[in-house]
């Protein structure tokens, strides 16, 4: 399927760096052992391979040289200590020659079928995302790369940008600034717009919080601490999954949020995208049920999204502050049987609401509560994850040749089942990717439509 045409590296500009670190705080560090984020953004092109290499590929690469010189530590390495204590903790670190590992592929799979929204095989998309660099051993510790980059040619069709990072190198807001910044100078061939925008990355580490929080994200029970045969984890290249993209319109979401407010008058916090994740988690419930799966008494399981921190803090950090600022929210459990009942949206709905506003209502909660926080990331209870909100708007990221026709978030495959984000034609829209085995996918989809008669891929 994949022919390649290069493999390169591709450095800041000589000297414009220089040796940096940058400190991990328990907020990066809770993210060290797990998956890699993949993301996938697919751009209409429809012209020649010549064009694609001798105009496209050279002005990615320097526009993507130019950036790494404001973003240092897309470029640099994590390092991690074998034996960390206080002086030696997890840390970005870039030195002269650091570098960022580019492939560019020719691809013979069907562009039209992978930008579509109907259900389509997952591993058809693997070979779209780069892998991570293999970690390696220095004296005390490992250096592991955290972000590498493919650009794939669909010939005369179109072209998609694949990105892996290591989640401890950053949260989906400085991936997304970092992607702005970046096509911003490749559509104008120069940074004096982005440097005009204000969005510098912030590097002091503002966030104060017991030094013993970060020796638990270290130290968590029941989790292999980092060893010198550590290498980041990689996709698995075959499955039986499907992924979808359903769009919820304003008028569901408005159908939706009017079943809530009839039903549960008390319920607090209402928003967009606690109405969506609850739903496809009840329809996602009913699905389970429907092909025969968590049916028992004991089958519960709860619901997880990340909550950004960054205004929420006291006193809040700046929106620019690079690196993770994120921190897990859990539902309590629920039993799967009345998750996928009559009125399973309507529990789905109270659980995570109650959630959402427990949470956002405290101020420094995520460090008042570290110990809980970090506790509950690696607790067993089965569910699924959301990755994503909608406020983040990928279908902004322009390299000049056009918003992407479609954008997909890779990792839900194994760290999550459903991606959020606003839709590329009405922002009040909602796409909401989904990753499920092939049979509970046809249940679910099937569900879904019956439940909100409508069509929604």
């Amino acid at each position: 399927m994949l022919t390649v045409l290069e493999n390169c590296r591709v450095s800041p500009p000589p000297t414009t760096v220089g040796e940096r670190s940058l400190p991990l705080t328990f907020f990066d560090m809770l993210w060290i052992q797990l998956y890699p984020i993949h993301q996938v953004f697919f751009y209409e092109f429809p012209h020649s391979r010549e064009h694609f290499l001798e105009t496209i590929v050279p002005n990615l690469k320097h526009s993507l040289s130019i950036t790494l010189q404001h973003f240092f530590p897309f470029s640099g390495n994590l390092i991690v200590f074998l034996n960390p204590s206080v002086e030696k903790k997890p840390e970005i670190r870039h030195v002269e020659g650091d570098s960022v590992a580019v492939t560019v592929v020719e691809c013979t799979l069907d562009f039209n079928d992978l930008t579509g929204n109907h259900p389509r095989k997952c591993d058809m998309f693997y070979p779209l995302v780069p892998l991570l660099g293999r970690a390696a051993k220095v004296s005390d510790y490992l250096t592991i790369p955290v972000f590498s980059l493919q650009v794939t040619l669909f010939p005369n069709s179109g072209i998609s940008i694949g990105i892996t990072n290591h989640h401890s190198l950053c949260d989906a807001t400085t991936r997304y600034d970092f992607l702005k910044a970046w096509s911003s100078i490749a559509m104008h061939g120069t940074d004096e717009l982005f440097l005009a925008s204000g969005s510098l990355p912030f590097y002091e580490r503002v966030v104060k919080y017991p030094s013993s929080l970060d020796e638990m994200a270290l130290n968590i029970p029941g989790i292999p601490a980092i060893n010198a045969e550590y290498q980041p984890p990689q996709l698995v290249s075959h499955t039986d999954k499907v992924r979808a993209t359903i769009i919820l319109t304003q008028a569901h979401i408005t159908q939706l949020k009017k079943r809530l407010s009839t039903q549960l008058p008390t319920l607090e916090y209402v928003s967009s995208f606690l109405v969506a994740c609850s739903y496809i988690w009840h329809c996602i419930a009913k699905s389970h049920v429907h092909i025969g799966e968590r049916m028992g008494d004991d089958d519960v399981e709860r619901f997880a999204c990340a909550v950004g921190w960054r205004s929420r803090l006291d006193p809040p950090i700046p929106q620019t502050y690079f690196g993770n600022c994120i921190g897990p929210l859990f539902t309590t459990t629920i039993k799967s049987t009345l998750l996928a009942g009559n009125n399973g949206f309507l529990m789905a709905a109270e659980l995570f609401g109650k959630a959402l506003s427990e949470t956002v209502k405290k101020k420094n909660g995520v460090i008042e509560d570290g110990e809980t926080v970090i506790k509950s990331v690696f607790a067993p209870a089965p569910g699924i994850g959301v990755s994503g909100t909608p406020k983040i708007k990928f279908y902004d990221v322009d390299f000049g040749f056009g918003k992407p026709k479609k954008h997909e978030t890779i990792s839900i495959d194994y760290h999550s089942v459903i991606s959020v984000n606003a839709s590329k034609e009405l922002p009040a829209d909602i796409e909401i990717g989904v990753s499920l085995p092939a049979k509970q996918m046809d249940a679910f989809i099937s569900i879904l439509s019956e439940e909100l008669e409508g069509t929604f891929y």
